[in-house]
């Protein structure tokens, strides 16, 4: 039944897409707010496939830790649903993506309307570059900004090297840093095409002020954070404590 209920939910998606994609290309002779306007109907409509048909619901802890001014989301990444459901979670955001998704019809469509920054993964400094320049243009615009920093969906249980890039966009723009942890990875598995229901636990920090740290003193302390937590919510999954924060 999972398998049955994801292909339904994969089938409705794409249809759900294909009108929206559309809708806000042609929206690009609209002003940004606007366009995310749209978008907000269509992942209402996402969420709701979610919860209805998957059986896939979400609870959030630690919304007070979120500040008032537009911040750096450093989020672990399990799945696709944090993709959609962090924009459900935060104000309006803007991810940091691979470049290549821009080349999904209709959903990369989008994705370009909405301004995201796409990056390419193969080109480290350039890449950089971008995050520093376009996602300090985004947060003085009034938009939150999410980076993964692991660079790609782990496995629950999982941990990859946290990449520095958005402490030093911290440190750059002098924006605060709010750690996230999940587990949508339970549920929804990078290794598997069926979608499980349940009830998927989002995390949120305490947000991390760059004022007198390294950015590898502000990437140290999301890390740690952000294992401790999964550690918290995701017992099962580990053997033992996360490493802790250097001095």
């Amino acid at each position: 039944m999972p398998a049955l209920r994801t292909a339904l939910f994969m089938l409705l998606v794409g249809l759900w897409t294909v009108p929206f994609g559309i809708l806000v290309t042609l929206a690009l002779v609209c002003p940004l707010p606007f366009r995310y306007r749209i978008i907000a109907i269509w992942r209402a409509g996402f969420m709701a496939f979610c919860r209805y048909l998957l059986g896939l619901r979400y609870r959030v802890i630690g919304r007070e830790n979120m500040p008032l001014e537009p911040a750096i989301v450093l989020s672990k990444h399990q799945s696709a649903w944090e993709t959609v459901g962090l924009q459900e979670v935060f104000p309006p955001l803007v991810f940091v993506m691979k470049r290549e998704l821009l080349r999904v019809p209709f959903f990369g469509w989008g994705l370009a309307a909405l301004k995201m920054i796409s990056i390419d993964r193969g080109e480290a400094k350039e890449a950089l570059k971008q995050v520093f320049d376009q996602g300090s243009e985004r947060l003085a615009a009034g938009y939150w900004v999410v980076i993964f920093p692991e660079g790609t969906r782990v496995e629950p249980g999982l941990t990859s090297r946290y990449k520095p890039g958005g402490a030093h966009l911290a440190v750059r723009s002098g924006h605060k840093v709010v750690p996230v942890a999940h587990d949508a990875g339970e549920f929804w598995r990078k290794s598997s095409f069926a979608i499980t229901p349940g009830l998927i636990t989002v995390s949120i920090g305490p947000a991390i002020d760059p004022a007198g740290k390294t950015a590898a003193r502000i990437n140290a302390l999301a890390s740690a954070w952000i294992e401790a937590e999964m550690r918290r919510i995701s017992p099962h999954r580990y053997g033992g404590p996360a490493d802790a924060v250097p001095d």
